[in-house]
């Protein structure tokens, strides 16, 4: 049966998932990677894997991106870039073992101030480690076209 949406013989939208962490250390200190690719400032993430949970990519991501190994705590937020179909988890994560390094895919790793991700980071992922912050328990929920936040409807 078609969706009711899209007439028959189209196809549905695909949407891709990625994770990220929110990696904090103890001093309120945030886990940030400069990617390879553009040279932006964000918290480490990527695509997930069809095979693993949302928290095990999280802890494959932030290792392979940053050298650190993190526990995962809690969801903090799911954002989707309307633009591009990417829906991305972002959980609260903290570090347990290992030391900063970069990756092929990022060419910097450093624990920023809060201060530093809102100077540093573009609005849609300074967001998601300033979310991580957030006393709110429950997840923040956000839209965005890949530079900027969208209003809810």
């Amino acid at each position: 049966m078609p969706h009711p949406r899209y007439p028959e013989g189209a196809s549905m939208p695909l949407h891709s998932v990625s994770v990220a962490g929110a990696v904090v250390r103890d001093d309120g200190r945030i886990l940030a990677i400069r990617r390879a690719d553009n040279g932006t400032w964000e918290p480490p993430g990527g695509v997930l894997e069809l095979d693993e949970s949302p928290e095990d990519g999280t802890v494959r991501e932030v290792l392979e991106e940053t050298g650190i190994r993190v526990s995962v705590e809690r969801l903090t937020g799911v954002y989707k870039n309307m633009n591009r179909g990417v829906v991305a988890l972002v959980f609260l994560c903290r570090p347990e073992a290992g030391a900063e390094r970069t990756s092929s895919e990022s060419t910097a790793v450093r624990w920023l101030s809060p201060q530093e991700v809102r100077d540093m980071m573009s609005e849609v992922y300074a967001i998601r480690a300033l979310d991580a912050l957030s006393p709110t328990l429950a997840p923040h929920v956000r839209s965005h076209d890949g530079r900027r936040l969208l209003e809810s409807a």
